[in-house]
């Protein structure tokens, strides 16, 4: 399995051009996360989806596919978001149910669905429904760490390499690993990185500058760091055929 590269939190033309060219093979677009610093409306989450495919890309590094990242708990509104921008990669990132995903799956058997777990030390919150997200029809899992009063997404905290191989082995679907992570912290996954299902990596705060703006060495740093695991390009496409 090759090893993607995720960046999150895209919100303008410069921002997926920049990701794309630095070799970012997922970008992040945030819709239906209320008050989120990169949350997009419909039109412009749309836009973006649009200007990730328009990137010319090359046979060594293709354009980037675009993920919709949402709250969103009606299924009705997080596929008619991903049709309007084509994005056939979704990532559930709240506590949406089994019963979501099933429906997602029904109505769009051609989508790559990724679940995030929220990990709070060494306690997965959805550690319980693991086989019925898997029947639902989740082809990837995402595992990231949850922080303060139970905040998710872009916490800055990471996790630790024994709990993330301890719920990897409790899952059968390959996982992507958010949380702290950076060009630093490759070392510290060694066993993480050389798990058959570990998929890549999903960074936000690594891939910008001290002003907040993405950085292109930022992100062609971790691409080079974590890309080193496996020989091969990274290919989005074989990673939810995996599932």
């Amino acid at each position: 399995m090759t090893v993607l590269l995720k960046v999150c939190g895209a919100t303008s033309r410069n921002d997926v051009a920049l990701l794309a060219a630095a070799g970012a093979d997922l970008i992040g677009l945030w819709h239906g996360i209320p008050d989120g610093h990169a949350d997009l409306s419909l039109g412009r989450f749309t836009a973006l989806a649009r200007a990730c495919r328009a990137e010319p890309g090359t046979p060594v590094r293709p354009a980037p596919e675009p993920m919709l990242v949402t709250f969103l708990r009606d299924p009705t509104a997080v596929l008619g978001a991903a049709r309007a921008g084509d994005v056939r990669w979704l990532q559930l990132h709240g506590y949406q149910p089994p019963g979501m995903v099933a429906a997602i799956k029904r109505a769009w058997p051609e989508a790559t669905v990724v679940k995030v777990l929220h990990v709070t030390g060494d306690v997965c919150a959805e550690r319980l429904l693991l086989a019925s997200y898997e029947r639902a029809g989740t082809d990837v899992f995402l595992f990231d760490a949850t922080g303060t009063g139970g905040r998710v997404g872009s916490t800055g905290l990471s996790l630790d390499p024994d709990v993330v191989i301890d719920l990897a082995e409790a899952t059968t679907r390959p996982f992507l690993l958010a949380g702290g992570i950076s060009a630093a912290t490759r070392e510290r996954y060694e066993k993480v990185a050389a798990h058959p299902r570990f998929a890549g990596v999903d960074v936000d705060t690594a891939a910008r500058d001290v002003t907040g703006a993405f950085c292109a060495d930022s992100v062609s740093g971790l691409r080079r760091h974590w890309r080193a695991v496996r020989s091969g390009r990274g290919d989005p496409a074989s990673v939810g055929a995996a599932a």
